[in-house]
């Protein structure tokens, strides 16, 4: 008799060992930045080989084109340039950066994103982004014994089109393969969501470095969902650092310092920002001049930033239809939260104690990681369901200069939208697609993002061409806009890779301007529509007169349509939309036999030379 064999539990023949895929979440900071990796669920942040777990955003190149990124970039050394907070010139212009840099901007490039000067030549911060990520990834490599399978890369979430577009080029320049950009407070919320269990609906407050976020979000059951964002890409911690470096520099009287002098006071303001959160006073000094900077005098220069960052929450809740007593809980995120008077205020504002358990400069990280995890293929439990949103609307430029929203502002992304339109005049065959981003009426209080063309378009009378035009954005907000001509199959598409990004204040000053301008941009919009219509009736009229105007209109028929279509003309170059509207309809009631008497024409036409008895097998 044959006897079966039967194995030990989990030593089955058939068992595959499987290797687990190495990801890791990076939070490129302003002023520190991390890599975490996450292992059965668990993330945690890598520490370098002196157990440093934070890096900071620093890079110095040096004359023999070496570079060293951290701790050790931070000491001046001879015939270097030392780069830090680079993070805030990625999709910059040289317009867009209005305040003191410790360094000097590359002089000859005018146009594009910004590049720095250094004694190796001259240096694109997406590069120092690019050393700052290798050098994160070489930690997190040896943690897990060999090359990363893919990183998620957190960004603030009012980073724009361009900014995000440098952060993907960093990371491919550093060798990475970017899984997802994160939106830094929903990988806060991922990290307390997961690790606490947190629900309901959540404030994240994000002020880290250089950016300033706020996202409001709803925690249930695994699922991550934006229902709104704000903040400002160009407000955080360097800020506060120059506000008391400029304090430090009127107490003294002092002036025309050099970078290096201004670099080296920049690094005592930061140092007395640190110490103020356990300490009353500290001392600080300029050369000789020496006095004692107190918590009060720090407050008095932090609370217009505050203020700034609640002013933003107040807009959050109210774009969420919500208030204040909705909020369950209030999420601190990022290094200038460790500021006591940010937490007081905070918790002022929403009237409760904010959460800070996990450590605020680490939580983006950690979020990361968890992500990365799941997306590069670890599941452990059920995976988190992420639904961000878009932080400013999207459209297209039409006639009149028009801004046609397709994708509207706090949409979940990833999101697909599409709309028609049709051409303006007959016979055209090409269409210009301008796309914007905003949220007035008037695309020339947008900003433009990027043009492409659709041609071969098939020849029609104006309005019959149906061109359809679909923008889709991904998880990691990056824009595809897509024409197709649908009689003829026709496409053209464009991925919006603009050259910089917005100015300061952009953002918030676009939503801001977007509502207190909304009722003024109405009126501007209806007026530049009948302004668009009105040159289109004239456009028509002037090829019907030119071709059937002489047979079909007796000489007096033709002058009244030929004046009140001057009278058009002139009024559509005017601000009365009311005497537009009115000169528009006469001029539709005056040509409507006109329009009735061509008909007729063209089904005689048409039907000259045929018989009834060949017509009714044609029917």
């Amino acid at each position: 008799m044959v006897l079966f064999t039967i194995a030990e539990p989990g030593l089955g023949r058939a068992r595959q060992v499987i290797r687990r895929k190495r990801a890791a979440g990076i939070d490129l900071g302003t002023t520190n930045s991390l890599v975490a990796v996450a292992r059965e669920g668990k993330a945690e942040v890598i520490a370098d080989v002196h157990g440093q777990r934070l890096l900071p955003s620093v890079v110095q190149y040096r004359a023999d084109g070496s570079h060293v990124v951290g701790s050790d970039a931070m000491s001046p050394v001879a015939d270097a340039t030392i780069i830090t907070s680079s993070k805030r010139l990625l999709g910059r212009s040289r317009a867009d950066i209005t305040y003191q840099l410790p360094y000097v901007l590359d002089a000859s490039a005018q146009e594009g994103m910004v590049r720095i000067e250094t004694v190796a030549g001259p240096v694109s911060p997406v590069q120092v982004a690019a050393d700052i990520l290798q050098s994160l990834a070489e930690r997190a490599q040896t943690e897990s014994g060999g090359e990363l399978d893919g990183v998620v890369i957190t960004v603030p979430a009012y980073f724009d089109e361009s900014q995000r577009q440098a952060t993907r080029a960093a990371a491919r320049i550093a060798g990475l393969k970017v899984l997802r950009l994160l939106n830094e407070p929903t990988a806060a919320a991922v990290a307390y969501g997961l690790d606490k269990q947190l629900q309901g609906t959540i404030i994240i407050y994000d002020l880290g470095g250089g950016t300033f976020d706020v996202s409001l979000m709803r925690l249930h059951n695994g699922v991550f969902e934006v229902l709104a964002i704000g903040g400002d890409s160009a407000l955080g911690g360097d800020d506060i650092d120059r506000a008391i470096a400029g304090w430090m520099q009127q107490q003294a009287g002092s002036s025309g310092m050099t970078i290096e002098d201004y670099r080296q006071l920049l690094q005592q303001s930061r140092a007395a920002k640190h110490a103020l959160t356990a300490a009353s006073t500290t001392t600080v000094t300029i050369g000789s001049w020496q006095t004692q900077l107190t918590r009060d005098i720090l407050h008095q220069l932090l609370d217009g930033f505050i203020e700034t960052t609640l002013k933003a929450c107040r807009r959050v809740l109210r774009d969420a239809g919500l208030t204040i007593a909705d909020v369950t809980d209030v999420v601190l995120v990022g290094g200038s939260t460790r500021t006591p008077r940010v937490q007081q205020k905070v918790q002022e504002f929403f009237g409760r104690a904010p959460l800070c358990s996990i450590n605020p400069d680490e939580v983006v990280a950690l979020g990361a990681a968890l992500q990365a995890d799941v997306l590069v293929g670890n599941k452990y439990g059920d995976a988190a369901l992420l639904l961000d949103v878009m932080p400013l609307s999207l459209g297209i430029e039409t006639m009149g200069g028009l801004m046609e929203k397709i994708i509207p502002r706090n949409s979940t992304l990833p999101v697909v939208r599409a709309q028609e339109f049709t051409t303006f005049k007959d016979g055209q065959t090409v269409m210009t697609f301008h796309v914007f981003q905003g949220e007035r009426e008037l695309v020339s209080d947008c900003r433009s993002l990027a043009r492409f063309e659709l041609r071969g378009i098939p020849p029609m009378v104006a309005g019959a061409a149906r061109i359809k035009v679909s923008f889709q954005v991904d998880a990691d907000g990056l824009l595809e806009v897509q024409a197709e001509e649908l009689t003829s199959g026709i496409k053209s598409s464009s991925v919006v890779k603009p050259s910089f990004g917005l100015a300061e204040h952009d953002i918030v000053d676009m939503i801001k301007a977007s509502i207190e301008s909304a009722a003024a941009d109405k009126v501007r919009r209806t007026l530049r529509e009948r302004q668009v219509e009105a040159r289109r009736h004239i456009e028509s009229l002037q090829a019907a007169l030119q071709q059937d105007g002489d047979n079909l209109l007796s000489a007096d028929e033709k002058h009244k349509l030929e004046q009140v279509m001057q009278e058009l003309a002139v009024a559509a170059t005017g601000e009365d939309a009311l005497l537009i509207e009115r000169l528009t309809e006469s001029l539709n009631n005056l040509s409507r036999d006109f329009a009735g008497r061509r008909m007729d024409a063209g089904i005689k036409a048409a039907l000259a030379g045929q018989r009834l008895d060949s017509l009714g097998d044609k029917l």
